[in-house]
């Protein structure tokens, strides 16, 4: 009961009738002070998030939205390690009962909290528990596809808790195809297929090939390749310059990867069972869709700009496409260097680009912050802020080995796009071999 009694307290703090300081925490803020008054007590960040969650059992949706957006400033601004080791159950579950109660808002602001809890907590048990434990909410969130704001988010969502805590490709392989049935829902007898908005298909278009950087190629079913660039050729002919830009990024990313598992003639490795001859079919007939895809790209790069048309936008487009064309043409991938603080963050394959741009987009104004302090992002990208870096002279990278590294073929590429992958096998054999440990002490 005491319990109960201190929630509704400290919700109270964030309860305000004026719906235009939902999504800011300085407001929740100036409630807390105006609450304690004369006292002027200075709320630490792990004290305001527990106002925050408590806020989160309240009734009242404006009072959880409002705290939902604290707490997603906060993750933004510093990473609540401490916070997350001891609540972070909590404050997952009930960011997934405001998949059931909530608003259009809440949904996409509690989805935008578990993706950043999940970035937080980085590799091992604790991701791997928020995947699995949303992986069902989420699917059932989006089979109402009444919101935009709400389907993008449920997807950028299911992206990142499945970047972070899918250990195994089956895992990624489920999160992927549920974003497939988003744009292509099966349908029976009794549906009717929903016309969805140019937002909806540029989001999920983007989250599967975010997701996609991190899978094997010979895990994927030559059949789905096909499947996919055909679709996504398709969109490259649609008006709207967004659903244009996210479709070439994954086709260029698809022959990336497909350049990286077969050899240039098309024919698979001898030594392994898997490269059958259907594959190198399969594989032959991909190489011949690329002529088509090489005609719509060309065209894209040198699109004149139509009424209505933003000069920036279009120049993005055309420097984009224009990098596919030059990819497709000879294998040379765009690079591209991002000043972080005082660092530079480098990206010299589609793989990295995608990854890049996606989490951009997804921590927004936190990004910063999360390239400084993110081990986890450290390890995605290879990246180690200068204040970080022991004392000692910086390796430069030569010529030859630059070649070699951005190389589409190159063996250093693919490890490093399936380092993630790597790191969780170890964290399960981690977890094998730590049972063991005190029978083998005995022995010795």
């Amino acid at each position: 009961m005491g319990k109960r009694n201190s929630q509704r307290k400290n919700a109270a703090m964030l309860d305000s009738d004026d719906d235009s300081s939902m999504s800011s925490s300085s407001t929740v803020r100036s409630d807390l002070m105006a609450v304690y008054g004369a006292e002027e007590v200075q709320l630490d960040k792990e004290t305001l998030l527990d106002q925050c969650l408590d806020a989160l059992y309240e009734k009242r949706g404006s009072t959880r939205e409002k705290a939902l957006s604290s707490i997603i400033e906060t993750f933004n601004s510093n990473l609540q390690h401490e916070f997350v080791d001891k609540k972070f159950v909590t404050l997952l579950h009930q960011c997934l009962n405001s998949f059931k109660r909530g608003s259009a808002k809440e949904i996409s602001l509690a989805s935008h909290a578990i993706g950043l809890l999940a970035l937080t907590t980085g590799l091992g048990d604790k991701a791997q528990e928020i995947l699995e434990e949303s992986v069902y909410a989420i699917s059932q969130a989006l089979k109402s596809q009444s919101e935009t704001s709400k389907i993008s988010s449920l997807v950028e969502c299911l992206a990142i808790i499945t970047f972070v805590g899918g250990n195994e490709p089956g895992k990624t392989e489920k999160s992927m195809q549920m974003m497939w049935q988003v744009v292509h829902p099966k349908l029976g007898s009794n549906v009717v297929a929903t016309k969805l908005s140019p937002a909806i298909i540029t989001t999920v278009v983007s989250a599967w090939s975010f997701l996609l950087t991190t899978m094997d190629g010979w895990t994927v079913d030559p059949k789905y390749w096909l499947e996919s660039i055909s679709y996504f050729s398709s969109l490259l002919d649609k008006d709207d310059r967004s659903v244009r830009i996210a479709a070439g990024e994954a086709l260029a990313l698809i022959f990336e990867i497909v350049n990286l598992e077969f050899s240039s003639d098309g024919k698979g490795s001898s030594d392994s069972s898997s490269h059958d001859e259907n594959n190198s079919r399969e594989f032959t007939h991909i190489q011949g869709m690329r002529g088509k895809i090489l005609n719509q790209v060309r065209n894209l790069a040198a699109e004149a700009g139509g009424k209505g048309s933003v000069k920036k936008d279009l120049n993005s487009q055309r420097n984009l496409f224009r990098n596919i064309w030059e990819f497709l043409e000879d294998g040379s991938c765009p690079e591209t260097s991002m000043k972080i603080g005082g660092d530079t963050l480098d990206t010299t394959t589609w793989c990295q680009l995608i990854q890049l741009n996606f989490l951009k987009h997804f921590l927004g104004g936190g990004f910063v912050k999360h390239m400084q302090d993110n081990e986890f992002l450290h390890e995605v990208f290879g990246f180690t802020p200068k204040k970080k870096q022991f004392l000692g002279v910086e390796h430069r990278i030569s010529g030859r080995e630059k070649r070699l590294y951005k190389s589409p073929n190159s063996v250093l590429n693919k490890a490093r796009t399936q380092l993630l992958n790597k790191q969780r096998m170890l964290s399960q054999v981690d977890k094998i071999m730590l049972p063991c440990l005190p029978a083998v002490l005995l022995i010795i």
